[in-house]
């Protein structure tokens, strides 16, 4: 790691501590300095129960999703060479999701995991057709049209079973689920979370030689002396887990993995393998901030983080197009 990564991945490890920080601190219940004493003091008071017991899993796990989403993306754009992909574009997320809502509409949400063993199932299927088409045919636009269409699929059956829904009380919990939300999360979540990022972020590390020769295209990088397509299925792999992972955990949130790649590319040269770790840096300390905000907004119902992520992501998404579509012109 070169110094000006070190000095990037430091400046992003402090702003993350900080936003952490802030995430067991603030919260829809004001504390006073009593309060925050008591917490600090006495592990069996309510108030030490709030901060240790609800913000710091909430808080943890939004970290973790949000660099798994900055990962699956940064990892996506290098394999594509397209800088408006994103874990969405080949289906993965919605893969999940459908896994999920089925889970749900099951019965299944009152067991311990279900949903989230569910939606990994789901993401793991996907994973599993994504590298099967991949070792079969190696053109990056290929696989960018099989994934809209995967995601087409599994968003239509995600509807059908909205149709097939037993009871309105099912349907509300699979609609409150794919909006995306940390809220509630444990430390059950990021014990079963964190592996599963330590696993993809080694996976894409080890993809990244590839990522970078690809930058010199496809005929370049086919006459080289790396196992190029062994290293596209690992990538692949590495972004599938990341996006499923997170999604399992959080729902379906959205432009995390689009834009925390593009937060950092400038910093490291647009070389792929650099920007991994400080894409997942960032897409930690977006999501993390946004959770503390979705916090602190006066309303009567907390609001999704999936929500505010697409209402904040849709009008970057279009700067980050129309940037992208002056580079296509020139």
């Amino acid at each position: 790691m070169s110094g000006s990564d070190a000095r990037l991945n430091g400046a992003l490890m402090l702003g993350i501590l900080m936003v952490l920080t802030a995430g067991v601190m603030l919260g829809e219940v004001a504390f006073s300095a009593g309060d925050y004493a008591r917490a600090l003091t006495d592990p069996g008071s309510p108030e030490a129960e709030v901060l240790w017991q609800v913000r710091l899993p909430r808080s943890l796990v939004a970290l973790l999703v949000g660099a798994s989403l900055g990962l699956a993306g940064a990892v996506l754009q290098g394999l594509l060479r397209n800088p408006l992909a994103d874990p969405g574009v080949l289906g993965v997320s919605s893969s999940a999701a459908s896994g999920a809502a089925l889970a749900i509409i099951a019965g299944l949400a009152m067991v311990p995991g279900a949903v989230e063993v569910a939606a990994m199932a789901g993401a793991g299927a996907a994973a599993g057709l994504l590298m099967a088409f991949a070792a079969r045919i190696r053109a990056p636009e290929a696989l960018i049209l099989f994934g809209v269409a995967l995601s087409s699929l599994t968003g239509a059956l995600t509807a059908l079973i909205f149709n097939l829904s037993p009871t309105p009380v099912a349907t509300a919990e699979v609609m409150n689920w794919l909006l995306g939300s940390v809220q509630n999360r444990s430390f059950t979540d990021v014990a079963w979370l964190a592996p599963l990022l330590a696993i993809a972020l080694v996976s894409g590390l080890v993809a990244g030689r590839g990522l970078r020769m690809l930058t010199l295209g496809e005929e370049v990088a086919a006459t080289s002396a790396l196992p190029m397509r062994r290293l596209k299925l690992v990538a692949l792999f590495a972004a599938a887990l990341a996006a499923g992972a997170a999604t399992a955990v959080a729902g379906i949130i959205g432009f995390v993995g689009l834009i925390a790649p593009h937060l950092v590319r400038a910093l490291v040269r647009s070389d792929p393998h650099r920007l991994l770790v400080p894409a997942s840096l960032a897409g930690a300390l977006m999501l993390a901030l946004a959770d503390v905000l979705v916090r602190l907004i006066p309303s009567e119902q907390e609001l999704k983080l999936g929500v505010i992520m697409a209402l904040v992501g849709a009008p970057l998404f279009a700067l980050i197009a129309a940037h992208a579509a002056r580079g296509w012109r020139t």
